[in-house]
């Protein structure tokens, strides 16, 4: 089966996105590079997992790893509203700055829920990364769209760009 078959137009191509990681990963060693303790940097799985390996490549100072599952999609195309986390932090996080690293901000609710989910746990400041922004439709037009961790209905993460899936394969 080829994977590119279903891929409707692509959206971000491979290069384009290692330039925008690299991009990220500078400002971000920027940004905590005078401060006192590690930040951690949290990937939200299962998405973000590409994402998260090449960015903290791309981040030159001390950090830790983890990673966090929260769940509002199932195998659908559209958020339930109703996130929850299914998976919690294994590293603590108790008065450090924790920046959440997400795969694609829809509506914003999973992003709202972990953002009080890291306040519960003691970080002392939470900001985000994310790799498509797509309610403001800034940076990603309202398609379906898969790829580069991204997925539909645990399928086509594998693929190296962003891509918009066929209609026809998730409307089925």
């Amino acid at each position: 089966m080829d994977l590119n078959a279903d891929i409707e137009k692509i959206l971000f191509t491979e290069q384009q996105i290692s330039q925008r990681v690299s991009e990220l990963g500078s400002q971000i060693t920027r940004d905590f590079k005078s401060g006192t303790a590690a930040p951690v940097i949290v990937g939200v799985a299962t998405g973000a997992f590409l994402f998260l390996a090449d960015l903290v490549r791309e981040i030159h100072l001390l950090i830790a790893v983890d990673f966090v599952r929260a769940e509002s999609y199932g195998s659908g195309t559209v958020s339930n509203g109703q996130p929850t986390i299914s998976f919690g932090l294994k590293v603590d996080v108790r008065g450090k700055h924790v920046i959440l690293v997400e795969d694609i901000v829809d509506t914003g609710h999973t992003l709202s829920c972990l953002i009080e989910y890291m306040k519960t746990k003691g970080a002392s400041s939470v900001s985000v990364c994310t790799l498509l922004d797509k309610p403001a439709r800034r940076k990603c037009p309202d398609y379906f769209v898969v790829g580069y961790g991204l997925d539909f209905a645990e399928l086509y993460r594998n693929l190296p760009y962003v891509g918009i899936l066929k209609p026809e394969i998730y409307m089925s």
